[in-house]
């Protein structure tokens, strides 16, 4: 708060500005009933400066540009290009930086969302605003809106700043940018203490951003722009650090071991060659040069990103629609999901489960807006129009209501509401008993209204019945209790005693218990002489008419996707702006609380702990309630000290500081804001929990693709260094199986279309059984170097160098290890085989690598229709090169006959052969341990 604060700490002890009077608050924000002159509203505007939401500045946009084209792996690319332009191969070189061209062009424009959310923000404030300058009402941009200025607000008003009212008639306020429950929240000009409640819930303030749903008011604005609620969630939002996603750790890692194995190999070659062979130094030097290109994944870019952009087509599918493409794969290292309840693990649609009437039980069958379902004692139908207390209660409870139900029509295929969830709920169930509240208020039609506010907990409306008038109330329990002095029972009236008092809260308690929001609803008959309706004159001598327990029910498929989580090792913590026990009961319903035991922490509780506490109670299972955005962030950000990679579900303004921060935001597609959405990385289309556990199957596909991907490419290394290791240490007596333009034709020709392949590739069927990744674990790692370099690569080298021989053979040099021709059209020929042996052998270590554990049989050699694609595309290069003479003489090979190609058919399936043979070992020793376990 702005001047309200610095005014009112010099008078009434200190008081804040909401705990003062109205003519206090005027005087503490140096203003008046008519408003501020023109004059002081233009000294204010300078002081304080326009009433907008501003963004910080943010790097220029030819750095963030640069940046992505000047990384380690841009940077090896380069050289790779410029390399294949010295060897004599232009198309090559073009394609290298082609590639950087267009994977660092479109990294950019996947950063280039820069401060959305924030721009969002600024959306929420309204143009105009209603403003009393100089005694009179005008119409000003809401820019200019300053502390002091007596602002009017009615029906429909979006608010431009945050006020303090100064009057208030009926005024009701949608809150639920900043505290994401959607119920609208009474509002009063009278004086209110804080106690233990949110700022947001404060009765006499209204705030920025938020909506006007009923009734009018004035107000006195007490902050602007970047201070007001809204513009400290700004605040949070710009100043939480999006730490960079585990997929471009990774790729930082992936890059410099790459570079130093590159490196090593490059200068080791170039020793070997120089000192073993006698070739002098710049042959040596290209020599060296082509083996560090040849080590390099030119394609390792292009497939990530096409990897992530099919997973994104993917969970488009499935209702995740995807804004950043790093968070594919963040997703599939999650350890914890921060989740809302209302609308992510519910269904947002408030329903009557449970009736009390005077000492009877009932039951209410269906669910969400839909009125059908009945009202059950002991498991039978009641008969409603016959009975005349439940009759009563329903009718009350559906006048006492500002909600309207929507019939489904060609725009809104289910039943939808206009107003509170809870007063829609109250008339869903008047419907389901029978009665047509539009004719029942065509008999009592409303003459007057006593709205809900925060301080009465409650609300009254004034009808008249056969010229009498009748006040139905509605509201907390103990709040109604108190007013009662009689009770409704087998259509009589009694009055009420203490053990019935006693009863009725020990009702309340069990439901409350089961997590079950609780109205109670009461009447009176009002005298004839009553013409001021008044909270004094109505809400006294009531007749108790029964209670009402609801609850949002929680969506049917949030169990099973909270199952899933839990075998993948996923934690889930509910965070959330409702009531504690009920949030804790959609817990249990859906299983993600399991321990009986469970804690609340409330907001205030969490202000009063320290980090330390925090870090222990989250190693419990607990649930936050009544939070605030500050207390949202903290909890983000201290489950990432503990070393956890979080995902964040939000749907409102309030929600952005914690799902940028996180390091996956998920926001709401239907009941989202902007705002949220901007910040978020996965927008959900359908709002529902069971999406993001679709979605984490997909993040894991696409780092399990990486390392396909990579094994791939790191196979095919082994074979092309064995020849050149065999030249250089019998000096030259056996001949050089394959030169640079060789190695260089396979990793930037044949090799690129099926790897990218690869990225396309589905889950495995027990992705989601695995344990998320860890963040210390790399895709370039010990396992995976043996498997590439040993298991497939010796197998491939073998089947290189015999093809390399088999054509010396069958020309007439059977038995000949060393000193064959290392010249001539018989040499380039074995060259050729030995390249077409590694392509070939290829083929069969693609198919191996769709998958890590899972047998190709029962996947199928045929699912992946873009791997086939990429087999053919190898094929027609490697024909290419073996047979267009320009090919022929730019990489050095000849013609091979039939019989050649049936040797290298024989060698295709053998990878695959071998691979399967690890994966069927690695199947039994899970069985052998899970039989252990």
């Amino acid at each position: 708060m702005q001047m309200g604060q610095q005014t009112s700490s010099n008078s009434e002890s200190n008081k804040e500005i909401y705990e003062l009077s109205v003519s206090q608050a005027l005087e503490a924000m140096a203003s008046q009933p008519e408003g501020l002159s023109q004059a002081d509203a233009e000294q204010r505007l300078q002081l304080f400066g326009p009433n907008v939401v501003r963004k910080t500045k943010a790097r220029p946009i030819w750095l963030k540009l640069l940046v992505n084209f000047t990384h380690l792996m841009a940077i090896l690319l380069w050289i790779a290009g410029l390399i294949a332009f010295l060897a004599g191969m232009p198309q090559l070189g073009s394609a290298i930086w082609l590639v950087n061209i267009i994977n660092g062009g479109f990294s950019f424009w996947q950063e280039h969302k820069a401060e959305k959310a924030t721009e969002a923000m600024s959306l929420l404030l309204p143009e105009y605003a209603q403003v009393l300058r100089n005694s009179k009402m005008c119409r000003i941009p809401a820019e200019l809106l300053v502390p002091g200025d007596v602002v009017e607000l009615k029906e429909g008003d979006r608010i431009s700043a945050d006020m303090r009212l100064v009057w208030a008639g009926r005024l009701q306020i949608d809150q639920a940018t900043l505290s994401g429950e959607s119920h609208p929240v009474g509002k009063t000009s009278e004086a209110a203490t804080h106690g233990s409640l949110l700022r947001s819930e404060i009765p006499n303030l209204v705030f920025s951003g938020t909506t006007v749903v009923s009734g009018t008011g004035k107000a006195v604005v007490i902050a602007t722009g970047m201070d007001t609620e809204l513009g400290n969630i700004a605040q949070l939002t710009q100043a939480a650090y999006e730490e960079p996603s585990p997929l471009q750790k990774e790729m930082r890692v992936v890059t410099k071991v790459i570079t130093v194995v590159a490196v090593f190999v490059g200068l080791i070659f170039f020793l070997f060659a120089v000192l073993l062979t006698g070739i002098d130094l710049e042959q040596g030097f290209i020599f060296a040069i082509g083996m560090i290109v040849a080590f390099v994944p030119e394609g390792l870019l292009p497939t990530i990103t096409l990897s992530l952009a099919m997973a994104v087509q993917r969970m488009a599918r499935r209702n995740a629609l995807v804004r950043t493409l790093s968070a594919v794969e963040t997703l599939g290292c999650t350890t914890v999901i921060c989740t809302d309840k209302t609308g992510t693990l519910t269904k947002n649609e408030m329903t009557v489960t449970d009736l009390w009437i005077a000492g009877r039980m009932l039951k209410v069958t269906g669910t969400g807006y839909e009125p059908r379902g009945q009202i059950l004692e002991q498991d039978r139908p009641i008969v409603t129009h016959l009975d005349g207390d439940l009759q009563q209660l329903l009718v009350a409870a559906g006048l006492c209501n500002n909600a309207h139900l929507l019939e489904p029509s060609k725009d809104t295929p289910r039943w939808a509401i206009v107003g509170g969830p809870t007063e829609a709920a109250l008339k869903v169930l008047a419907a389901k008993g029978g009665f047509d509240l539009n004719d029942e208020a065509n008999h009592a039609p409303r003459v007057d209204e006593l709205p809900f506010e925060s301080r009465r907990k409650r609300m009254s409306t004034i009808h008249t019945k056969n010229s009498a008038k009748i006040a139905y109330v509605k509201g907390a329990l103990r709040e109604i209790l108190s007013l009662c002095t009689h009770i409704r029972k087998d259509n009589q009236e009694f009055s009420i005693d203490e053990p019935t008092r006693e009863h009725i809260l020990r009702v309340n308690d069990n439901y409350a218990s089961d997590g079950l929001r609780v109205l109670a609803v009461a009447m009176r008959r009002l005298p004839a002489d009553i013409q001021d309706y008044t909270v004094k004159n109505v809400e006294s001598e009531l007749i108790f008419l029964g209670l009402m327990a609801m609850i949002d029910p929680p969506r049917s498929e949030v169990a099973e996707a909270v199952r899933k989580c839990h075998r993948a090792g996923i934690r889930i913590i509910i965070i959330t702006g409702d009531h504690g026990l009920t949030a804790r009961y959609v817990g249990r319903q859906t299983g993600i609380i399991r321990d009986v035991e469970s804690r609340i922490i409330s907001g205030s509780e969490l202000d009063t702990m320290d980090d330390e506490s925090l870090k222990l109670a989250l190693h419990t299972d607990v649930v936050f309630a009544r939070i605030a955005p500050e207390h949202k962030l903290r909890i983000v950000s201290i489950l990432q000290e503990m070393g956890n990679i979080v995902a964040v579900t939000g749907d409102g303004v309030n929600d952005a500081p914690a799902l940028k921060k996180a390091d996956i935001g998920v926001a709401m597609g239907l009941a989202g804001s902007d705002v949220a959405k901007q910040a978020a990385d996965i927008v959900l289309a359908d709002d529902n929990f069971a999406s993001i556990i679709n979605a984490i199957e997909e993040g894991r596909a696409v780092y399990a693709n990486i390392k396909k991907f990579t094994t791939y490419i790191f196979t095919s290394n082994t074979p092309e260094a064995i020849p050149f290791i065999l030249f250089a240490l019998t000096r030259g007596r056996i001949p050089l199986a394959l030169n640079v333009m060789h190695i260089l034709s396979i990793d930037l020709g044949t090799d690129v279309v099926p790897a990218l392949a690869l990225g396309t590739e589905p889950a495995e069927s027990d992705v989601i059984d695995q344990p998320p990744r860890s963040p210390k674990e790399h895709v370039i790692n010990r396992s995976m170097l043996l498997r590439a370099y040993i298991w497939l690569g010796l197998p491939q080298s073998l089947a290189a160098m015999a093809a390399f021989y088999f054509h010396y053979w069958t020309h007439g040099y059977w038995g000949q290890w060393l000193d064959l021709p290392s010249s001539g059209p018989v040499y380039h020929s074995a060259t050729g085989m030995a390249l077409a042996a590694i392509v070939m052998t290829q083929i069969g270590n693609l198919l191996a690598q769709r998958t890590e554990r899972t047998s190709i049989m029962r996947v199928g050699f045929f699912s992946n229709r873009l791997v086939w694609f990429g087999i053919t595309t190898e094929l027609a290069i490697l024909f290419s090169i073996i047979y267009i003479p320009f090919f022929q003489h730019l990489i050095g090979t000849r013609p091979l006959p039939l019989k050649n190609w049936l040797f290298l058919l024989a060698l295709t399936p053998l990878l695959l052969i071998v691979d399967e043979i690890r994966k069927t070992i690695v199947r039994m020793q899970k069985r052998r341990y899970n039989v252990k376990g």
